[in-house]
């Protein structure tokens, strides 16, 4: 059980819900106006720690370092914005408060003048033990993360392409040859009469078709990084102290900060 004496050592804690899971980190502690008992704490969530969520500590403990709470980590992400005026949050707050956890509403108002300790961003104006007021203002912080933008992938298929080639080709032709023969070979080559059959075979060539495959080219797909200048914009808070100088105490220049 979350006690008053608690108050200051709860400050940056690290938070978990009802199940167990990291929800943040506690910045500061609300305080019952009557009973002095802490009633609510906010917790740094949201990217690199920007948003800053109500948690009720009713039904919380500490276990360990941690600070366990009685709600779902659902319910804080989606926890109303509320109590961004001053360091109190008003009745209507609270019960806003109240209605989304599904909780009992409280006996009076809350007051952040106990929750002064370490913090890391959008800290409230809180006055310390030495009368002095603190002033914060809130600083954004950029980083990057990396996401899934698209995938390409390699596919092969096959297609059909007509493909001519000249091939030189021949082919035997018959031709009639006569050559006349002289006295000397004709007495040596005494002939008869009679009837003779001579034949002559025909060549020709044609072209032959065979088919090979054989490789040609490596294809892969490669990544490379590009880097450029994008601009984020957002709004930040920043505090601004005035004096209540009725009298004109001090110089004109000084009563704002």
């Amino acid at each position: 059980m979350i006690t008053k004496d608690m108050t200051r050592e709860l400050i940056g804690r690290q938070v978990v819900d009802n199940h167990g899971e990291k929800v943040g980190k506690i910045g500061q502690i609300y305080l019952d106006e009557r009973s002095g008992d802490p009633t609510w704490a906010t917790v740094n969530t949201g990217l690199f720690g920007t948003k800053e969520s109500f948690v009720p500590l009713q039904n919380a403990d500490v276990h360990d370092r941690d600070v366990a709470l009685g709600v779902e980590k659902k319910a804080v992400k989606d926890c109303p914005h509320v109590g961004r005026s001053d360091e109190r949050l008003t009745g209507s707050e609270e019960d806003e408060l109240y209605r989304h956890y599904g909780i009992g509403t409280g006996n009076g108002r809350t007051d952040a003048r106990h929750a002064t300790g370490e913090r890391t961003d959008r800290d409230r104006t809180a006055r310390t033990g030495d009368d002095a007021m603190v002033r914060h203002e809130e600083n954004l912080r950029v980083g990057t993360e990396t996401e899934e933008t698209g995938r390409v992938a390699l596919r092969k298929y096959v297609v059909t392409e007509d493909q001519t080639v000249t091939v030189p080709v021949s082919h035997e032709e018959v031709r009639l040859e006569r050559e006349p023969i002289d006295g000397t070979e004709a007495k040596a080559r005494p002939g008869a009469m009679g009837e003779a059959e001579h034949e002559v075979t025909l060549h020709r060539e044609r072209p032959v078709v065979d088919k090979t495959t054989e490789a040609v080219e490596k294809v892969r797909l490669g990544t490379r990084t590009v880097t450029e200048d994008e601009k984020v914009s957002d709004t930040v808070r920043k505090e601004r102290i005035e004096v209540d100088d009725p009298q004109h105490a001090l110089p004109r220049d000084e009563r704002r900060s």
